[in-house]
């Protein structure tokens, strides 16, 4: 309860409503993390290093899962460019 006081107050300084969708966004990314005990941090790296599979199964890339998807990528070879 006191992320989302906290994230509350800051809410006042955003300058636009998409930037506050954003910041929504992220916050409930990065708490939804924390709960399943996933290092935030990571999971966002991981989520920008695999936008374009992310877009595409966006399912497989949940905090709860995407360690499992993430392995599956260390174990398959790069595509030729």
């Amino acid at each position: 309860m006191k992320r989302a006081i906290l994230h509350r107050k800051n809410a006042y300084f955003f300058k636009t409503e998409n930037g506050a969708r954003v910041s929504d966004l992220f916050m409930s990314l990065i708490h939804t993390a924390e709960l399943e005990g996933v290092n935030p941090f990571d999971y966002l790296v991981a989520l920008q290093r695999h936008h374009l599979d992310v877009a595409r199964r966006p399912e497989s890339w949940m905090p709860w899962s995407y360690a499992e998807t993430l392995a599956t990528f260390a174990t398959t070879p790069d595509p030729p460019s």
